[in-house]
């Protein structure tokens, strides 16, 4: 598996950076994260505690199917669903499809780095 390398910035900082790159005055460098939350409050909250359980036991149980997922956890189906989504929205997992059409959750990565600034705002450039 790999490192998924993730970073804070905000909204505007985000937009002059994805447009600086969409350009061409900008490349994205090697070791640059690739997702981004807006606050380390969203970063919390979508890889709170509960929900790298969640992930070890996807990655550890390989569910054939939410309904599978759902028996393992004790989570809710609904719930299963709207994180996931959340969490496929943030390179964290994949949903695919599986026998007969059933959602399947895959984990994508084994690590998690954070690139935080903690003094002054990113450049776009």
């Amino acid at each position: 598996m790999t490192t998924l390398r993730v970073g804070i910035a905000s909204y505007k900082e985000m937009k002059a950076r994805t447009m600086a790159v969409a350009r061409g005055e900008r490349r994205i460098r090697l070791n640059e994260p690739r997702i981004w939350f807006t606050s380390t409050e969203s970063f919390a909250k979508v890889l709170s505690a509960g929900n790298r359980e969640l992930l070890r036991v996807i990655a550890e149980k390989t569910p054939g199917s939410l309904d599978d997922l759902a028996r393992l956890t004790g989570r809710a189906k609904s719930n299963l669903s709207r994180t996931l989504r959340t969490m496929e929205g943030y390179g964290l997992v994949r949903l695919e499809r599986g026998d007969r059409g059933r959602i399947k959750p895959k984990v994508l990565h084994d690590r998690v780095e954070l690139d935080l600034p903690l003094a002054q705002p990113r450049k776009a450039g």
